[in-house]
């Protein structure tokens, strides 16, 4: 390829194309990844390399193709230290939910969470509980891989923090509600470059908050939402999103306003949704136009 003259080099949107994608623009090449589910339907019959390589070019031909922003190294080391410490919590989550098995199996039923932890550990330091010896062992033991994944999760999320401190990006983001610094280091990551969404309701319907619709012949038919986009940020904004409608978070909602009346007539994990999806747009808005965060009905009551 450094032999060739500057061409067009068409890559579909897998682990490593972001890298070859780095490594053909160093060569003066223009890159252009394409999300694999574009690309399938275009596949003749069997798959084999010649099948792909013929229904890349077919979809790259396309005009209204959509293509996926090459990530750069900053990016994809971002994403490395977000994705180790969401492998670490759920590795976590298993190590309780065996602990919690373990328990039961002989008699001691302890709720869904972690925040239980403190009432099993109890439990294994009372000399009458009745435990064998080898299950308290392998009690312990788990107790001690807990306690090194909340370490190790104490960690990443510290660094994420110094790394959502060091960007002025996310320390834009966390002006709105409901954004803290991981979800603004998220957005950082896993987030293109927000010119090439037309509109807010463009970035909403990437992350999958939009709904999923089943229209015909005119007539529209609107379901759940699609969930068909990027997880981790759509996740951290619905959990953004459910903070600002808990008991205390309510306290700052204005009566009278978009969400108050929303709170009124539906349930709130719907609420939450749609303000899920608001949040979005209003981050689309904030990055496009380089601003911080303010209030719609602040203003409109100023």
């Amino acid at each position: 390829m450094a032999q060739q003259e500057p061409r067009l080099v068409i890559f579909e949107a897998c682990g490593s194309a972001h890298y070859w994608a780095r490594e053909m623009e160093a060569l003066s090449h223009e890159v252009r990844l394409i999300a694999p589910q574009y690309v399938r339907p275009f596949v003749k019959r069997q798959k084999n390399d010649a099948a792909d390589a013929e229904a890349i070019v077919i979809a790259a031909r396309q005009p209204e193709m959509r293509f996926v922003e090459p990530r750069t190294i900053e990016q994809q080391s971002r994403a490395a230290v977000f994705r180790g410490r969401e492998r670490l919590v759920h590795q976590r989550t298993a190590d309780v939910n065996a602990l919690r098995a373990l328990l039961c199996e002989h008699g001691h039923v302890f709720p869904v969470g972690i925040r239980h932890l403190n009432r099993m550990t109890a439990l294994l330091e009372d000399e009458t509980s009745g435990l064998p010896v080898l299950i308290r062992e392998e009690c312990k033991d788990l107790q001690t891989q807990i306690a090194e994944k909340t370490a190790r999760i104490t960690e990443r999320t510290a660094k994420l923090k110094t790394l959502a401190a060091q960007s002025e990006k996310a320390h834009r983001l966390q002006t709105m509600p409901g954004v803290g610094p991981l979800t603004a280091v998220a957005v950082e990551a896993f987030g293109p470059d927000m010119a090439q969404f037309k509109t807010g309701r463009c970035f909403a319907a990437w992350l999958g908050l939009v709904p999923k619709q089943h229209s015909s012949g005119g007539k529209e038919r609107l379901g759940r939402m699609t969930k068909a986009g990027q997880a981790d940020i759509r996740r951290l904004l619905i959990i953004g999103a459910m903070s600002r409608l808990t008991w205390i978070g309510r306290r700052t909602i204005p009566e009278g306003s978009w969400l108050s009346r929303m709170l009124a007539r539906k349930p709130k994990m719907l609420v939450a949704i749609a303000l899920a999806n608001k949040m979005a747009r209003q981050i689309w808005a904030m990055l496009t136009k380089n601003e911080n965060y303010w209030d719609p009905a602040l203003a409109i009551a100023a």
